[in-house]
């Protein structure tokens, strides 16, 4: 599939330009007339073409003549002037990139069909379309990336609610560990607590003793975990350590964002479920008799 771009103009909408692995964008303009037109293809399609920077290759147009043996597509020899790679196999394995003027001779065309918009803030990407349709009127067509990858955001919706699930089952987990392990330090420490009650502690303190272990353990566990999650996160990310199917999932590698209001709620809520557990083994150490617990020491 073929995309006109303006070379002066492209690099600030798109990747393309920083994306290239060999060549540039602007080998597209100032060809002489004894050199074929330049092109700009993807890896994953220079791969399958067999054609690289500085081969040629032969496009096939819709624009042909009319002949004796019916009609022939139109066949323009281009020359291969750079090689991208986006990371996005629907766009590395199937776009090329030629320039406006080369576009206009071969499908003799006065305008463009298609224009791409960068907006500073992507969220206000829908508003930005709703205003320029109802500016230029219903003749103009507009799409916001929202909604070119409906599809992919509502499986990214439910797998993101799969895995808060996961997260929370394996929280309760955590928490039931908490509950049995306090629950069995309170009946091994049931002594030394009936000691400390008839010197004097109230039940509130030993309410507080045991609730601030709990918490302790949960809030250290939790920032351990939090930490090392977030590390792994950062280097997986930024070495593209985990590779997928690009042929199936668009991209080439597992891409990770930590965003810092997830981070914040999952930690929070961590450290929430952890002093619950506390709860019910701090009531049963306050609630112990010291006389029950010494009768046979």
């Amino acid at each position: 599939m073929l995309q006109l771009l303006d070379v002066r103009l492209e690099p600030t909408v798109t990747e393309v330009g920083r994306a290239l692995e060999s060549g540039s964008l602007e080998a597209l303009e100032g060809r002489g007339p004894d050199q074929p037109p330049g092109i700009v293809i993807g890896r994953d399609l220079a791969t399958r073409l067999g054609a690289f920077a500085g081969d040629s290759l032969t496009l096939v147009t819709q624009e042909g003549t009319l002949t004796p043996m019916g009609y022939a597509p139109g066949r323009r020899r281009f020359e291969v002037v750079g090689v991208y790679s986006l990371g996005l196999y629907e766009f590395d394995n199937a776009y090329g990139f030629i320039s406006i003027d080369v576009a206009r001779r071969i499908f003799d065309r006065d305008r463009v069909d298609f224009i791409e918009l960068k907006v500073d803030d992507i969220y206000a990407a829908p508003a930005v379309a709703d205003d320029i349709q109802r500016r230029f009127g219903a003749t103009y067509m507009t799409q916001d990336w929202a909604d070119l990858n409906q599809s992919l955001f509502e499986a990214l919706w439910i797998e993101k609610y799969a895995i808060a699930l996961t997260i929370g089952l394996i929280v309760m987990v955590a928490a039931l560990n908490i509950v049995a392990s306090l629950v069995l330090l309170v009946m091994e420490k049931h002594r030394d607590i009936a000691i400390l009650k008839t010197m004097g502690a109230s039940a509130r303190s030993i309410t507080v003793i045991f609730l601030l272990q709990g918490t302790i353990i949960g809030v250290v566990g939790t920032f351990v975990g939090a930490t090392a999650g977030a590390v792994i996160a950062r280097v997986l990310d930024r070495y593209r350590l985990i590779t997928i199917p690009s042929d199936v999932y668009q991209v080439s590698y597992l891409p990770f964002t930590l965003l810092p209001w997830d981070l914040f709620f999952v930690v929070a809520g961590a450290i929430l479920v952890c002093f619950v557990a506390t709860l019910y083994p701090s009531r049963q150490a306050a609630r112990l008799d010291p006389a029950q617990a010494l009768r046979y020491e």
